[in-house]
C-alpha cells in the first residue's frame, strides 16, 4: 500500500529482525481444550490486532476483542471457555492501515477457508483414533502416487455416489464389483505407501461448487487444514478434519502407510494470510523489490528465515502427530534449503524414530529464487549435503528410460532411443558410481520412477513417441512391451521405488500433458482398464512381490553400489550385470542375480555365468521361478524385454 512501511522496505535486516523477534513457542494459532481457549498470532509490525468471532462461516461478527502484545512480536488473548466450532478472523493494524486476515496457523476453517475456526481437536477424532497406528515399516518401500478425487470418481469404482471423490471413499473396503477396485485393489497390488497429492486447504476450487471442478491442489491457502471439497459437508469445518482422519486410519487398517504431498514453496495468493500478518517477511524479493517467482506461481516462500522455517517445520510435525501421517513429499523442494530439510528430518527422527517417516521431494525449482547468504538450496546438485534420509526424484533415470519429459517424441531406451547403455549402469547403482553430475550420499536418496502426476502418463508418452498418428483408445502391443520393460528396468535399480497410480494398467489422459485443472473424467482412474490390461497389472504386481525378496536391490547403504559388478554392453540396447544378493543375518533364496535388458529389435542370446540359474522374471512373467533353458549360445532374451535370473545355492 502506498506510504506503508513493510519488512520488505528493509526496516530491519533479516538477521536483526530474526534475532529480535524469533519466537520458538509451539502455541501459535488457537489452543482450544478443556474450559479454556487461547488465541495467539505472530505479527511484530502490528500496532493493534482485534479478534472477531462468528457463530458460522457466513454471519456477522457477534464479538470483537483486543489482543494484547506479548514477547517477540506475539499477540494473544485468553477465553475462560471452550470455543470449539467458533469461526474467527483478525483485523491487523500496521502503520495506521487495517487489513482483515484469517489465521495463518489455523487448524480449522470454514467453507473456502476465508474464516478460521477454533477447534478442540479431540472432538474431531473418529472413535478410538488414539489407538490408530501405522502398519510396520517394511524393509522395502513401494510408493504409489494418487489424487484423492481420481481414486473413486469413476462410477465403476463401486464406491457409493455420495462418497465418490471424497475422503470417505477410502473407508469402503469391498466394492462388490466383478473385479477389485479402490482399497481392495491397492491391497492386492502390494504397495506399502500411498502418496496423496495435496489435501491441505487449497484455493483453486470452490468448495461450495459442483463436483465437476478439479485441481491437483498445489495452491495452498490454509496449510494446517484439510481441503474441504473432499469432505461430505463443506459447511461444518469439523467434518473435513474427522473424515481426513478416517481416511488415514482406513489406510493403516489395510496395511498401507500414507505420505502427504506438501507445498511450502509458495502460496495461492500473493496477498496471503502470512503476508497480511507480517507484510514482506514471508516472501523472497529481488533487489528491485519485486517478488521472486522461482515457483512459477507468483511468489516464493522465504525459507531460511527463522519464522518461515519454524512455520514449515512446525506444520510438518503437526500433520505427523495430529493426523498420524507416515511421510512427506515436498513440492519444488529446490526452493527450500538444505538446512531446513535436514532440520525436518532430524525433528521427525527424534519424535518418531530414525527413518520411521519417509521424506523426499523434487530437487528443483521452476526458476531462480534468491536466498539469504550462506544457505544452500535443496537442489539436486546439493544432494550430498542432504541427510541420507531425504530422497530426491531422479529425473535422470526417468528420462533415460522413456525419453525427455517435455518433448513427447523424444525417446528413451525402451521406445527406440540410442546411446543410453552406459547411463543405465549408473542408474542401476542409484547414481552412486560417479557417473552423474550430482553425488548422492547413498542410493536411499534416489527415488526411481518413470511417471508422476506431472507431464504425460507413461502410456501416453510411449504412444506419442512410438506412433505417428496416436490413438489413445488403441491397445498397442509394442507400447505394452515398452511399458513392461520400463517397469522392469526401474524395479531392478537400487534406490527407492515410486509409481503413478494407474501406470500399471496403462493409464491414459488422452495425451493431455498437464491435467492439473482438466475434467475429473480425464484424470480419474478408469477401473475397467485393470481388466483390459490385467496382463500389465499382474506384471507390476509380480515385480512388487519380487523386489521385496531381493536384498541386493533393496540395500540402501552407501556400500550398496559394490553389489553391482560385471557390467557389460553386448550391443546397442542390450546390457547385463551381476548383483551380489547375499543378505546379512539371513539365508536368501539366491546368492547372486543376473540382470539383462534387451531394448533391441531382435531377440538376443547371452552367455550366463556358471551355476544353476532360475528365471525370476522375463518379458512375460514376474515373480516366477522356472529353470533357465541354456543353449551353446547362452540364454535367449526376447526383444524389448528384460530378464532377471537368480543363482540357486
Amino acid at each position: 500500500m502506498k506510504g506503508k512501511t513493510t519488512f520488505s522496505d528493509a526496516v530491519f535486516s533479516v538477521r536483526d529482525f530474526d534475532e529480535k523477534f524469533r519466537y520458538d513457542g509451539k502455541d501459535l494459532g488457537v489452543t482450544c481444550e478443556g474450559e479454556k481457549t487461547v488465541f495467539k498470532v505472530w505479527s511484530p509490525l502490528a500496532q493493534r490486532i482485534r479478534l472477531r468471532l462468528y457463530r458460522d462461516h457466513l454471519s456477522e461478527a457477534w464479538l470483537e476483542k483486543e489482543l494484547q502484545p506479548q514477547e517477540k512480536g506475539v499477540w494473544g488473548i485468553v477465553f475462560q471457555e471452550n470455543l470449539h466450532g467458533m469461526y474467527y478472523d483478525y483485523l491487523v493494524e500496521i502503520q495506521g492501515e487495517e487489513v482483515r486476515t484469517a489465521d495463518p496457523y489455523a487448524v480449522g476453517c470454514g467453507c473456502n477457508g476465508n474464516r478460521s475456526m477454533a477447534v478442540d481437536l479431540r472432538r474431531t477424532d473418529p472413535p478410538e483414533f488414539e489407538k490408530d497406528t501405522a502398519p510396520e515399516l517394511q524393509e522395502e518401500q513401494i510408493i504409489y502416487e494418487l489424487h484423492i478425487k481420481d481414486f473413486s470418481y469413476d462410477a465403476r469404482s463401486g464406491v457409493p455416489e455420495e462418497y465418490r471423490g471424497k475422503y470417505k471413499a477410502f473407508t469402503i473396503n469391498g466394492t462388490n464389483g466383478e473385479y477389485p477396485t479402490c482399497m481392495e485393489y491397492l491391497k492386492k497390488l502390494g504397495v506399502t505407501h500411498v502418496h496423496l497429492l495435496p489435501f491441505f486447504d487449497y484455493g483453486s476450487v470452490d468448495e461450495a461448487g459442483d463436483e465437476g471442478q478439479y485441481n491437483w491442489g498445489y495452491d495452498p491457502l490454509n496449510f494446517n487444514v484439510p481441503e474441504g471439497s473432499y469432505a461430505t459437508d463443506v459447511m461444518d469445518g469439523t467434518v473435513r478434519i474427522r473424515e481426513c482422519k478416517e481416511m488415514i486410519r482406513a489406510f493403516h487398517e489395510n496395511g498401507i502407510r500414507v505420505v502427504m504431498d506438501v507445498v511450502y514453496n509458495h502460496t495461492y495468493r500473493n496477498d496471503s494470510w502470512l503476508q497480511r500478518m507480517v507484510p514482506g517477511y514471508y516472501y523472497r524479493h529481488h533487489e528491485d523489490g519485486t517478488l521472486s517467482n522461482g515457483s512459477a506461481c507468483g511468489n516464493d516462500i522465504a525459507a531460511g528465515r527463522a519464522m518461515v522455517d519454524n512455520f514449515i517445520a512446525d506444520s510438518v510435525m503437526y500433520w505427523a502427530k495430529e493426523y498420524h501421517l507416515d511421510g512427506f513429499r515436498f513440492d519444488l523442494m529446490g526452493l527450500l534449503t538444505v538446512e531446513l530439510m535436514n532440520r525436518i528430518r532430524r525433528e521427525l527422527d527424534e519424535a518418531f524414530g530414525e527413518g520411521e517417516k519417509l521424506l523426499y521431494g523434487e530437487p528443483w525449482g521452476a526458476d531462480y529464487s534468491p536466498m539469504e547468504c550462506g544457505l544452500k538450496a535443496a537442489l539436486k546438485e546439493n544432494t550430498c549435503y542432504l541427510d541420507e534420509g531425504i530422497g530426491i526424484f531422479c529425473d535422470d533415470t526417468r528420462d533415460l528410460i522413456k525419453g525427455h519429459v517435455f518433448y513427447e517424441e523424444e525417446p528413451g531406451i525402451v521406445n527406440g532411443g540410442s546411446g543410453f547403455e552406459a547411463s543405465l549402469f549408473h542408474a542401476v547403482t542409484g547414481w552412486r558410481d560417479g557417473g552423474a553430475d550430482f553425488n548422492p550420499v547413498s542410493c536411499a536418496q534416489i527415488i526411481n520412477y518413470v511417471s508422476a502426476h506431472d507431464n504425460f502418463t507413461l502410456w501416453d508418452k510411449l504412444v506419442l513417441s512410438m506412433h505417428a498418428r496416436p490413438d489413445f483408445s488403441e491397445r498397442y502391443e509394442d507400447v505394452l512391451a515398452a511399458n513392461k520393460l520400463a517397469a522392469f528396468i526401474y524395479f531392478t535399480c537400487q534406490g527407492r521405488l515410486f509409481l503413478q497410480a494407474g501406470e500399471e494398467f496403462a493409464r491414459t489422459k488422452l495425451g493431455e500433458s498437464n491435467s492439473y485443472c482438466s475434467s475429473p473424467e480425464i484424470n480419474m482412474l478408469q477401473w475397467d482398464r485393470t481388466i483390459e490390461y490385467a496382463e500389465l497389472v499382474n506384471y507390476y504386481r509380480g515385480l512388487i512381490r519380487l523386489r521385496k525378496k531381493l536384498p541386493g536391490l533393496c540395500d540402501k547403504s552407501p556400500q550398496a553400489v559394490k553389489r553391482i559388478r560385471s557390467r557389460r554392453i553386448h550391443k546397442e540396447g542390450v546390457v547385463s550385470f551381476l548383483v551380489d544378493n547375499k543378505s546379512q543375518g539371513s539365508c536368501g533364496s539366491w546368492d547372486n542375480l543376473f540382470v539383462i535388458y534387451n531394448a533391441a529389435d531382435e531377440d538376443w542370446d547371452i552367455m550366463i555365468p556358471e551355476g544353476s540359474w532360475e528365471i525370476l522374471a522375463d518379458g512375460r512373467e514376474t515373480d516366477c521361478c522356472k529353470a533357465a533353458e541354456k543353449t551353446k549360445k547362452g540364454i535367449r532374451v526376447e526383444a524389448h524385454s528384460g530378464m532377471l535370473l537368480g543363482l540357486c545355492h
